[in-house]
């Protein structure tokens, strides 16, 4: 495989993505020796890529400029990577004094038959359904939310751009040509009310542009907060452009356009170019464009492999990111979240309102979330009943955070990161002593179709990959020999663990568990396994062997519990989460407390809930805890993703070894959590013989 020469950091960090575009292995030139290369890759004609350009001359190879795609990010900046790319071997799209693969493309004959043209109609739909543009993390908006006037007979978008911009200078326009577009929008339309929209760049602050001290007079509005531009584009008649992309969209929808440069869509007869110097060879409508520009020479990335993948998926892909995004509205202020767990919290919480706070003050947690409209956040296993009580005197929402059902693969009390959250406005799943959101979810929802049937492949695809909630490798191979009696799985839990202090009234501890199955099957063949956080000596719950001996037939420490659920007739449980996975698998349950998963007509249910009168299928009740209710972060990429993706990155993780650093780490982990136990074991014998 070719070599391509890279010179900058930041085309650097997109390495994995030139090598998916092109087929060419990405090497450093700034080394040395210095690399062979085929190529030379720069970022398009901007002048950081002058260097690049250079060498490419001087060394008889192509130079390869590479842009942001036509749908690049839900935010502007270097943080995310693109969803869209261009790669262009003759030019760029923007730079109106050179040729570019896109002209090519656009010129093509072949690429405006009827086929390619029924395809991009049904492209150009999904774009304007979904509602997407080159940055996405802005909300949609109303003309009243947007705080345009309702007397006036039209309006007018004036966009603002980047200054210095590579596409300015490369639309054959400059700094004046700004002044003169704003000029000709007020004068042109002297009963329109004149919006300008700034750049996310510059309402983020990272830039400045031509417009950023532009002051709201008579008719003049700023669109200055974050906003869906589409919701722009359909509140005005017209849109007056120097060379931003969205002139293209607004074209698209099939507004007036109106060019004071020459971006790449001005000339072919579908807008009113007040500067004309760009020369077309041709007439085309805007979907033609739109052929040439969005499906054939962009191309589009998986946002999670990084692999190239259709338009269509990742349009699909980029508005579910942007949803999830913009779902978090408001600011989230977190109270004594562990630093370890923060990261993965963060990024599932932040919104466009920022990052979230965080805060180990009653008080101050209150008043941040006052001053910031936002809601607070707490881990629902801790007592939070002071900040509760603030909480709710202050008007302030707060919402209980918790570990979802498919969390990592390792033990938390081993400090690995939860890939899954809950976040529970209600209550929390586990606390049956009132409603969460995932059982007012359960008894009042009507499920679609199409979430029943995700629901049963992902039930399939969890099954297929024996993904459980902590994923820990199979140490220890089990069979049993029963004798022909009924094996029945009882799983230890963790006894100072919040799901038996809020959901198990009757029993509380392994040792009254084991007693009470056995009462109930004098004949049964009992196999015991200790939960592992307990068997890791992390947590309390330990049953004395002996003890566990006299009630239990086999007491099974290593080996996994899915392969104990597959040999099991039944399970019976308090309110362990491995009764949900063996209800996945198709086993009898019976719950001696109050799991999520109890009341809804699947399992035998001995302390019943007596809310919970809705009789639920199987894939109901996952289509509600696996999909609907928790939150994903793949721990590839670090962005919110689906289950499906998780079980798969979950999966991938065990069938490979651990390398030498991870094991290092694991066992660092679990040394800390040992040590941390161990003080928490001593500071309680201290309080009690105080």
């Amino acid at each position: 495989m070719a070599n391509i020469a890279v010179l900058t950091g930041g085309l650097w960090r997109l390495r994995r993505e030139i090598a998916t575009l092109t087929g060419m292995t990405p090497v450093r030139w700034d080394t040395w020796p210095r690399p062979s290369f085929a190529a030379v890759a720069g970022w398009g004609h901007k002048p950081t890529a002058e260097r690049a350009k250079r060498l490419a001359a001087r060394s008889g190879k192509p130079y390869i400029a590479f842009e942001d795609g036509p749908l690049r990010s839900v935010r502007p900046g270097p943080a995310e990577p693109p969803s869209s790319m261009v790669v262009d071997r003759s030019g760029i799209y923007y730079d109106a004094n050179t040729a570019s693969d896109l002209l090519d493309f656009a010129t093509d004959p072949t690429w405006s038959a009827a086929e390619q043209m029924s395809r991009a109609r049904a492209a150009a739909a999904l774009l304007k359904r979904l509602t997407l543009s080159k940055y996405n993390c802005g909300p949609a908006r109303t003309p009243g939310q947007l705080g345009l006037g309702a007397g006036l007979t039209h309006r007018i978008l004036v966009l603002d751009q980047v200054h210095g911009d590579a596409s300015i200078p490369g639309g054959l326009a400059d700094s004046a040509s700004f002044d003169t577009m704003l000029a000709a929008a007020i004068g042109e339309n002297p009963a329109a009310e004149i919006v300008v929209k700034l750049h996310p760049d510059t309402v983020s602050g990272r830039r400045a542009g031509y417009f950023t001290r532009l002051a709201p007079a008579d008719r003049i509005r700023l669109a200055a907060g974050p906003v869906n531009p589409w919701s722009l584009i359909e509140a005005v008649d017209a849109v007056y452009t120097v060379s931003s992309g969205l002139g293209f969209e607004a074209a698209l929808a099939g507004k007036a356009v109106v060019c004071f440069g020459s971006p790449f869509y001005s000339g072919w007869g579908f807008t009113d170019d007040r500067s004309p110097k760009a020369i077309r060879p041709r007439k085309a409508d805007p979907l033609e464009l739109f052929a040439a520009y969005y499906l054939r020479y962009a191309r589009y990335l998986d946002a999670y492999s990084r692999h190239e993948i259709a338009f269509d998926e990742a349009a699909e892909q980029l508005a579910w990111l942007r949803d999830r995004f913009l779902a978090q509205d408001r600011r989230v202020v977190c109270f004594r979240i562990p630093r370890w767990k923060r990261a993965p919290l963060n990024r599932m919480l932040e919104g466009p309102a920022g990052v979230p706070l965080h805060s180990a003050n009653i008080e101050a947690t209150v008043e941040m979330a006052q001053r910031t409209g936002g809601r607070i956040v707490a881990w629902a296993s801790r007592d939070i009943a002071p900040l509760e009580k603030a909480a709710t005197a202050a008007s302030v929402p707060l919402a209980r955070v918790e570990d979802g059902f498919v969390r990592s693969a390792g033990l938390g009390a081993s400090f690995a990161l939860p890939r899954s959250l809950v976040m529970d406005g209600e209550g929390i799943y586990y606390d049956s002593r009132s409603a969460s959101a995932l059982e007012t979810m359960l008894q009042t929802m009507a499920f679609p179709l199409a979430v029943l049937d995700r629901a049963r492949c992902l039930r399939e695809q969890l099954v297929a990959a024996r993904t459980t909630k902590y994923n820990i490798r199979e140490q220890e191979q089990v069979d049993f020999d029963s004798a022909g009696r009924p094996i029945v799985l009882v799983p230890g839990q963790v006894e100072d663990d919040a799901s038996i202090h809020r959901g198990s009234p009757r029993l509380k501890r392994n040792i009254d568990l084991l007693r009470a199955v056995r009462e109930r099957h004098p004949d049964g063949f009992i196999v015991y396994k200790p939960h592992p956080d307990v068997e890791a000596g992390f947590r309390r719950g330990r049953v004395p062997k002996e003890k566990a001996a006299e009630l239990a037939d086999r007491i099974v420490t290593r080996a996994s519990i899915l392969r104990l659920i597959e040999l099991a007739d039944r399970v019976e449980t308090m309110t362990s989460l491995a009764g949900f996975e063996a209800l996945l698998r198709g086993k009898p349950v019976t719950t001696h407390g109050q799991p999520f998963y109890a009341g809804w007509g699947l399992t035998e249910d001995l302390c019943p809930v007596e809310r919970r009168t809705r009789k639920r299928s199987l894939d109901e009740l996952v289509a509600a805890t696996l999909i609907l209710y928790p939150h994903y972060i793949d721990p590839a990429s670090g962005r919110p993703c689906s289950p499906e993706l998780l079980i798969e990155r979950l999966a991938a993780e065990a069938r490979r070894p651990p390398n030498r650093k991870e094991r290092a780490a694991r066992l660092a982990r679990n040394s800390a959590a040992r040590a941390l136990h161990l003080g928490s074991l001593v500071k309680l014998m201290a309080r009690r013989s105080a």
